[in-house]
């Protein structure tokens, strides 16, 4: 049975869709980023990503920086669990009332010099939601934000635009 199975698969092949042409603008545009990071950080960034009441859109465009393309990890950013360990907070969606205690005592949690990047419109001025008996609407309205990045949701290349503001309002660029 499996040797049938591994002759079909030998005959078939590995069929894929080809990547996506996103121009050579974009890609250039990418690497300049990437390269800024690399040369403002010198060392890890480390992002405790919080999700105060989202639709997922903006975590799956999050999830996608950490593919081959984006490679999040090699400029030495990556994601942790604890905002105790955080430089970054990103969050994500309008603060739900629920989510209010839990966002300020990561924001509290956080050690000097904290940064907070709020993704999406949502988090931004309410979206959709605004401010109701459910939901607190914009991040700033619980805790205060350093860099916002508007879009429902916004691609990738948008969100290491934010990174990188954000980034640039803790260290001054050198002389």
């Amino acid at each position: 049975m499996i040797w049938r199975v591994l002759r079909q698969i030998g005959k078939a092949g590995c069929h894929s869709e080809p990547a996506p042409d996103i121009g050579a603008a974009a890609a250039d545009e990418t690497s300049r980023i990437q390269s800024e990071l690399l040369q403002i950080l010198g060392q890890a960034l480390c992002i405790r990503q919080i999700d105060a009441g989202s639709c997922n859109g903006c975590e799956l465009e999050i999830n996608a920086l950490g593919n081959p393309y984006y490679n999040l990890e090699g400029l030495g950013i990556k994601f942790v669990a604890s905002p105790r360990h955080a430089d970054l907070l990103l969050v994500t969606g309008p603060v739900s009332r629920n989510m209010e205690t839990a966002l300020k005592r990561s924001f509290d949690a956080t050690p000097e010099p904290k940064l907070v990047l709020v993704v999406g419109d949502c988090g931004c001025d309410g979206g959709i939601f605004g401010e109701s008996y459910a939901s607190c609407g914009r991040v700033s309205n619980v805790i205060p934000v350093d860099a916002v990045v508007p879009g429902c949701p916004p691609p990738p290349l948008e969100i290491l635009r934010g990174i990188l503001q954000a980034v640039r309002r803790r260290v001054p660029p050198s002389p």
